[in-house]
């Protein structure tokens, strides 16, 4: 759905509750919060940036002793955005709310994060904006980034605590996305693996390349048809480097469609054919497993049906 803009609210600090079972009875608080993943780092920050630890309603310290159905607390101090990120106000296309994540359908020409001209639009300064309308005291943490002309899913933490638990779910490979492009060419094989590090082009800040010294990369490929000239391809990651897909693709002669960085063709498409169609990860809160899907966007479609 698209989201319509909200009258201001009252910012609300984020928190967490808990009703503590046997196993914690006679142990101190200080374990069970770090049991739940609560970071040192943020226990010291709850301690002296004006957060809170209440039991039973009670302010509390980590040395208090536990009991069986104790009632836990623990409201984190609200979060302070850098002046890089000003607010705006245009639609977002929100696939899935709650208290701890937010789940983004981006449109193609929407930079993820903002650029050196503050007034350009990005995702970041739409999700700061929004949440100052509904009251939510947190700054933006996208944990899935997708390129600028990249359509799809973006998965985004709606506290620091909660970025935490995802960058963790990240370093175990939790987090799954599967993408779909369009790849010029016609591909030798109907599946395949591509493993080549990727790093820093010498002359450039943007554009990344295959090297022997880049960072490990690898990427899974299975055509889905093949078309006169390009082929539909589904793609999954193992390694999240920048433009990873992109490079690996033109790595091998097949970049995508309309990707002019890496040797895509303008003519057939004028933004790098390229979708996050799916991602499911573990909800670190709710701690459920959750998947969600997009559908492709008008111009991949319209060139796939041959419009």
């Amino acid at each position: 759905m698209t989201h319509l803009w909200l009258m201001n609210k009252e910012m609300k600090p984020y928190s967490l509750e808990w009703i503590v079972d046997s196993s914690y009875e006679g142990k101190l608080l200080r374990e069970f919060l770090i049991d739940q993943q609560i970071s040192k780092r943020t226990l010291t920050s709850v301690k002296f940036d004006g957060g809170l630890i209440t039991v039973n309603g009670k302010e509390v310290n980590v040395r208090y002793v536990l009991h069986e159905r104790d009632f836990v607390k623990i409201t984190f101090p609200k979060e302070v955005s850098s002046d890089a990120l000003v607010g705006k106000e245009f639609p977002l296309t929100i696939v899935y709310e709650d208290n701890d994540v937010l789940i983004i359908d981006k449109d193609w020409g929407i930079p993820s994060i903002p650029t050196n001209d503050h007034d350009v639009n990005s995702l970041a300064a739409g999700i700061y904006g929004y949440y100052q309308r509904v009251g939510i005291s947190s700054t933006v943490h996208i944990v899935t980034r997708l390129d600028k002309d990249t359509s799809g899913l973006i998965l985004i933490a709606k506290h620091r605590h909660v970025h935490h638990l995802f960058s963790l779910q990240q370093k175990d490979r939790r987090i799954q996305r599967s993408y779909e492009a369009i790849a010029q060419g016609k591909l030798l094989f109907q599946k395949g693996t591509i493993e080549a590090p990727i790093g820093r082009k010498d002359d450039s800040i943007i554009e990344r390349e295959v090297r022997e010294d880049g960072q490990p990369a690898i990427t899974h490929y299975d055509v889905l048809k093949q078309y006169k000239g390009f082929a539909h391809v589904q793609l999954k990651l193992e390694t999240g480097r920048t433009h990873q897909i992109r490079v690996h693709m033109s790595s091998i002669g097949h970049p995508l469609v309309g990707d002019d960085l890496y040797g895509g063709d303008l003519n057939i498409l004028n933004r790098q054919a390229l979708h996050c169609r799916s991602l499911a990860f573990f909800h670190p809160i709710k701690r459920i497993w959750m998947s969600f899907s997009s559908m492709l966007p008008e111009d991949m479609k319209n060139l796939l049906d041959g419009r």
